[in-house]
């Protein structure tokens, strides 16, 4: 099938444990004191300046069996992402996705909504766990070749440890890259996994309701906005009365 074009992602790290050493600000960010987490997440903020010209977006996604309609829907309304960002420069986007056991791909940047819904129509969703950890370590190679303006993620459930997460997030938010993270449903585990990576990341966790297309449009025209403009992007949208602008500004940290 064509989607065994898209080459695997694999996580550079093994998996953390109680004895894994771990790059100092990182993985102690979790259990630091409150002032210390300030302090990491300061020198976080003043890193990795915004560049100019065309954003950069990596577009992830749950693909387990549970996420088909949700799929479906962003198929179609991703090419707003491509027009809210078009008077800023443009935005390129980089389709990261998880399937089944074991199966994590990422796409080549893509310029074009067409192409990219293209290529998620040939992805058919399996069960399978959430990979959410390789999705961060691929982001964070990513930021370090090149500038990353967003993540994006869209997904329901969580079911890995977030001290993990966490220590992935943090690498992002040194990069400069904040992660906004769209929660489908009210999953508990899910909301304190995604609350905890947007906090670390400088981004936002939204959840929205299951089958809310129109919802879930708003939110990624706007984070497109973001990637490719920055807050100011996502000030002028709001002053034009965009709901998902008004929700990730009131979300995002000052």
């Amino acid at each position: 099938m064509a989607h065994f074009i898209l080459p695997p992602v694999t996580d550079r790290d093994r998996p953390l444990s109680k004895t894994t050493a771990v790059p100092a600000g990182l993985g102690e960010a979790a259990r630091s004191s409150s002032s210390e987490i300030e302090a990491f997440l300061e020198k976080a903020r003043t890193m990795a300046p915004r560049g100019e010209g065309q954003g950069r977006l990596v577009f992830a996604l749950d693909a387990t069996m549970s996420r088909q309609p949700t799929w479906d829907r962003a198929c179609v309304i991703q090419a707003e992402m491509f027009s809210a960002a078009a008077a800023l420069g443009g935005l390129s986007v980089k389709l990261v996705y998880f399937r089944g056991l074991d199966e994590c791909r990422a796409s080549r940047w893509v310029a074009d909504p067409q192409a990219l819904g293209s290529l998620m129509a040939k992805i058919d969703c399996r069960g399978g766990f959430t990979q959410i950890r390789k999705v961060l370590s691929h982001v964070g190679t990513e930021a370090r070749e090149n500038r990353v303006g967003a993540l994006v993620y869209v997904g329901d459930a969580c079911e890995e440890p977030v001290d993990e997460l966490a220590a992935r997030a943090g690498e992002l938010a040194l990069r400069g890259v904040p992660a906004f993270l769209f929660q489908e449903g009210s999953d508990a585990g899910a909301s304190v996994a995604f609350a905890e990576i947007a906090r670390l990341t400088g981004g936002a966790h939204v959840r929205f309701t299951a089958g809310a297309g129109a919802e879930l449009a708003k939110l990624l025209r706007a984070v497109a906005a973001y990637a490719a403009g920055g807050r100011a992007a996502l000030a002028a949208l709001e002053k034009h009365g965009d709901e998902g602008a008004r929700l990730l500004l009131g979300r995002l940290s000052p």
